[in-house]
């Protein structure tokens, strides 16, 4: 069926690919040469055999097929596949896993063909629905995303989230591959060698089966050919051997991740046979498209009446769909709460633009890190606290360099009668926890669109957290929000106390200073609608002028705002107290949480007194600190 020239040439391209995979984990001294050596010819034949199309020279090019290693393990493959299609120098292979080396030990973006960073196992078919849906639905290009996945990998509750969504959406151009090579990084794989195991669950969800032995070139070929037909998704199950090529690495346990010593890499490379270092691999191109894509035109501007209260929540929403014509790379995901995120405003505006990702937030995030890297601009919604589900996800956006903004939810005990299940009291401390993030927490609908804006515009990772209940207008429509700003809502040159909130407990600290000016005494207060990077400077001029601060904040106090703010003011000497949720939180009406947890109005008249009659007395012992 297939020439027997192509044939030949595949398997010399099979031995240098082995070659590479094993001399660049030896030169660096560790690696994962096994998990390469049996996937060679599953990726040689997809890259090589003519189904994979992709411009060397564009690596950006909208057109060119996805490439996705969810088994990120195996990137001496990866890299030695592209060295054998000659974008690669054996000179850069030898910078393996080295210092400032583009070939790191995983695939992260500084590798300039890497779709997306991997290596936390279980995440790389989400990435490719991300892209899948990118070509089918937004772009409407013809290229295809391919997912080489790890057995050991499918056990992860992610993989089968990807799977349903895949097949609810039909991405019949979206092809998987399981390179089954039985053995884990401890031993035996939860399904083995069973084939079939994969292929029923598989099939019961939507998707074609296919089964090959993934070491023979014309079985490759040709479950590469049937899947280019499907009008399913396809995934491709391989019968592999762990270490194929080298008789004492087949099917051995013990060498997951180990490294051949320079005796034992001789030994390897006399079984391989004649390696020809010339071979080269043909890569097919693409067709060179224009993806569908929208102009931008200016958007229409703010309207939100200052005598109607809203939640930040719903006009996130309304942001949305108000800005989408300014930046019409806009794309939203929810996780089937968009009637209480907000994101279904935008969904019945622009449905075209609306993804439905259902109760399933770490496939969520991971096709969101695809839309990312399709040039898109994600906004990603659901409940703050069900953001935790999908940390790992978010965390390796990062090293995705993925542009995408996170809106999380109902965060805080301000919730109210659902109770701590629902309660966002990690998340400030979660996203900030993550290099180069932005936290944004506005605390009306006005601050709301004028930070969604700033996201839409801001290149990289942003969290915008939103609270639910509906909290009033603080600002015109022509207010300004900077990303790194803050606002001074109230302030005179009698100020004895610095009070820094944001989001709900902004309301209540302005109800405080009302209290407090009544009984004569002054306090300024501050809007920290930016939490990271967050306003130094005027924190500082704030401190300096009251000497005393004190932070309040819907959010438990590890790594919330109060921790940041005494980071900033550290030097100063200035005491900065923290009024956060401190205790295990309980079903109740909004009010009576904030009292119970101590950062309502009152909790902060009282604070403010306490700290004032200390000071006065001078019994404070430990400035700078306390509670």
């Amino acid at each position: 069926m297939y020439d027997q020239a192509k044939l030949e040439e595949l398997e010399k391209i099979s031995r240098l690919i082995r070659y590479h995979s094993l001399s660049m984990t030896t030169r660096a001294g560790s690696g994962h040469p096994t998990s390469s050596l049996s996937a060679t010819e599953l990726m040689g034949g997809l890259l090589f055999g003519g189904a994979f199309r992709y411009d060397l020279a564009k690596p950006d090019s909208p057109n060119n097929d996805r490439l996705i290693f969810s088994k990120g393990h195996a990137s001496p493959l990866f890299y030695a596949l592209w060295a054998v299609a000659g974008a690669v120098s054996e000179e850069e292979l030898r910078t393996y896993r080295q210092f400032g080396s583009p070939l790191e030990g995983h695939p992260t973006a500084s590798f300039r063909y890497t779709e997306a960073a991997t290596g936390s196992l279980g995440q790389g078919l989400s990435i490719g629905v991300g892209t899948a849906l990118n070509a089918k639905y937004l772009d409407r290009l013809p290229y295809r995303t391919y997912v080489l996945l790890g057995d050991s990998e499918m056990a992860e509750g992610s993989q089968w989230e990807a799977v349903q969504i895949a097949a609810h959406y039909k991405l019949d151009n979206l092809i998987g591959i399981i390179d089954v090579n039985r053995l884990g990084q401890r031993g035996e794989t939860m399904l083995g060698s069973d084939l079939d195991g994969y292929a029923v669950r598989l099939a019961a969800f939507g998707w074609q089966t296919i089964i090959i032995d993934g070491h023979s070139y014309p079985q490759v070929l040709d479950a590469f050919d049937r899947a280019l037909g499907s009008e399913e998704p396809v995934m491709i199950i391989a019968r592999t051997i762990k270490g194929k090529g080298v008789s004492f690495l087949e099917d051995k346990n013990g060498w997951h991740g180990k490294a051949l010593d320079g005796s034992e890499l001789e030994r390897a490379l006399k079984e391989l046979g004649e390696i020809d270092m010339s071979v080269r691999g043909k890569i097919s191109l693409p067709e060179d498209l224009r993806p569908e894509a929208a102009e931008p035109v200016e958007a229409q501007e703010r309207n939100f009446p200052p005598d109607k209260p809203m939640a930040t929540r719903k006009a996130y929403g309304k942001a949305l769909a108000r800005l989408y014509p300014q930046f019409p790379r806009i794309v939203g995901l929810d996780g089937e709460v968009g009637n209480s995120t907000g994101a279904e405003t935008f969904k019945e505006a622009h449905p075209e633009r609306f993804f439905e990702m259902f109760i399933a937030e770490q496939n969520m995030v991971g096709a969101a890190i695809g839309l990312a890297r399709s040039a898109k601009i994600p906004f990603v919604s659901t409940f703050a606290a069900f953001f935790s589900r999908a940390y790992d996800q978010i965390r390796m956006s990062r090293y995705s360099e993925a542009n995408i903004k996170f809106v999380g939810s109902h965060a805080g005990v301000s919730i109210g009668q659902d109770g701590p299940s629902q309660m966002g009291l990690e998340d400030i401390a979660m996203f900030r926890a993550i290099p180069d993030s932005v936290v944004l927490y506005p605390g009306d609908a006005v601050s709301t669109d004028g930070l969604v804006e700033k996201a839409a515009a801001h290149e990289g990772l942003v969290y915008i957290r939103t609270t639910r209940m509906d909290t009033p207008i603080l600002y015109g429509p022509k207010e300004e929000f900077e990303i790194g700003g803050s606002k001074v809502l109230r302030k005179s040159e009698g100020d004895v106390a610095s009070v820094v909130a944001a989001g709900v407990t902004l309301h209540e600290a302005l109800g405080a200073w009302e209290e407090l000016k009544k009984e004569g005494v002054a306090i300024r207060v501050i809007d920290l609608y930016s939490v990271k990077p967050l306003d130094q400077a005027g924190l500082l001029d704030a401190a300096k002028a009251t000497g005393l601060v004190i932070t309040v904040e819907d959010h438990y106090p590890e790594g919330g705002i109060g921790e940041a703010v005494r980071s900033a003011l550290g030097a100063t000497g200035v005491p900065v107290y923290c009024l956060a949720v401190r205790k295990k939180p309980k079903s109740g009406l909004p009010g009576e949480l904030l009292d119970f947890e101590q950062i309502s109005q009152k909790a902060i008249v009282a604070k403010v007194k306490e700290v004032l009659w200390r000071k006065k007395s001078q019994a404070l012992q430990v400035p700078g600190y306390g509670r």
